[in-house]
């Protein structure tokens, strides 16, 4: 029996995972669960894996869980505690932003295996995060589609063999609308992705395809290899999840159906692979299998990050926590989809870099950004405001 943390488990990755869980009965346990502001789902999840402990965002509704009989931690230590739980195997870090780091190092630091999801634990910080994997007895197995695939294309191969890594992207719900057609995008239509249910942030920034670019800086650290070895290429079929060339100009690819569930049950379950009620691909019904390049003048957020990824130290993080703050003001509709890149790039072109920064360093340079992306929003939003008074 192994026992599971879920950090994260009323979002779309944890309610996955717990979906898998339930079919995996008997040889995994949960022994925390963690949510933000969604209590009456932590609570109705609690009552029915009956974890030791949960966690909630705000401090305000902690005696909504009291009667639970279980411990009630909150904030950002409630989640620090649940990662380094010593009756923990695993930890499932399905947060969404920076506040998924700290987790991740403590999780790591405590020798467990962290199946992340969290992919701005290793955009942020993944020189220490991968620093302290080679350090401890920690073990690092990613949860995203595209990086699963990539890990398990890499089994049994060496890594000095590898020419290319190329993640797939779906292209988001605006692959096909002209260029100047974005400014008028509302939230809505930007939620509405084609392929993936996934939760707001993560779909807006597959829709300017700033995932992608993140994806490009958490695969450089995962795996060791260097930016310009990696590609982004659009799939809109989703199929294939991502693909890994070798010297020889072999190609390996990984591919299924589009469901989160099976990377989530694959690093649960690593090394044996498990059975899956899930449908099986049947090539002949997919029939065509296309790939594009990105058009990166159209979604420059792509670029950014791939120059953010060059620059190094400090500048990820601050990329990281602009994008936040300015998808953020999006969704609240304080400021068109074509913003966002302004919002980020302004924020990057003002930072003072910091190379090789600790924990301390990285934690500023987001708050910096934060702060500036903020005052980014507040200038384009009384700049349109005059516009339209």
């Amino acid at each position: 029996m192994r026992r599971v943390v879920i950090l994260g488990s009323t979002g779309s990755i944890g309610r996955n995972a717990l979906d898998v869980l339930r079919r995996l009965r008997g040889r995994f346990s949960v022994c925390a669960l963690t949510a933000h502001r969604n209590v009456e789902l932590l609570r109705q999840q609690a009552q029915e894996f009956c974890p030791q402990m949960v966690v909630i965002g705000d401090p305000e509704m902690a005696n909504q869980l009291k009667h639970l009989g279980m411990k009630v931690a909150v904030g950002p230590q409630g989640l620090e505690e649940a990662a380094t739980l010593p009756e923990a195997d695993i930890v499932l870090n399905a947060l969404v932003g920076a506040v998924g780091l700290i987790p991740t190092l403590g999780a790591i630091q405590a020798g467990k295996r962290v199946a992340l999801a969290n992919k701005e634990s290793l955009v942020m910080g993944g020189e220490l995060v991968m620093g302290m994997v080679a350090e401890t007895d920690g073990q690092l197995i990613p949860i995203d589609s595209e990086h699963s695939a990539i890990y398990q294309c890499l089994q049994s191969q060496r890594r000095e063999d590898v020419k290319r890594i190329i993640l797939t992207a779906s292209g988001g719900p605006f692959l096909k609308l002209s260029p100047g057609k974005l400014t008028s995008v509302s939230p809505r239509q930007a939620l509405s992705h084609p392929t993936w249910q996934m939760g707001q942030k993560v779909t807006i920034d597959s829709a300017t395809l700033m995932n992608k670019g993140l994806e490009v800086i958490e695969a450089h650290w995962l795996f060791g290899i260097p930016i310009s070895q990696i590609e982004v290429l659009i799939h809109e079929q989703s199929i294939v999840h991502s693909m890994v060339e070798f010297s020889d100009r072999s190609v390996l690819a990984q591919l299924s159906l589009p469901d989160m569930r099976l990377p989530i049950q694959y690093a649960l379950t690593y090394p044996q692979r498990e059975e899956s009620p899930e449908a099986p691909l049947d090539l002949a019904q997919v029939r065509r299998l296309t790939f594009q390049r990105p058009d990166q003048k159209k979604f420059p957020c792509l670029q950014l990050a791939y120059d953010a990824a060059d620059v190094g130290g400090t500048t990820p993080a601050v990329l990281n926590a602009a994008n936040e703050q300015a998808v953020q003001a999006f969704l609240d509709e304080a400021i068109r989809f074509t913003d966002i890149p302004m919002v980020i790039g302004n924020t990057v072109s003002q930072h003072q870099l910091v190379r090789r920064p600790n924990l301390g360093e990285i934690l500023a340079a987001d708050g910096w950004a934060r702060e500036t992306a903020r005052d980014q929003v507040s200038r384009i939003a009384r700049g349109q405001k005059q516009e339209t008074g």
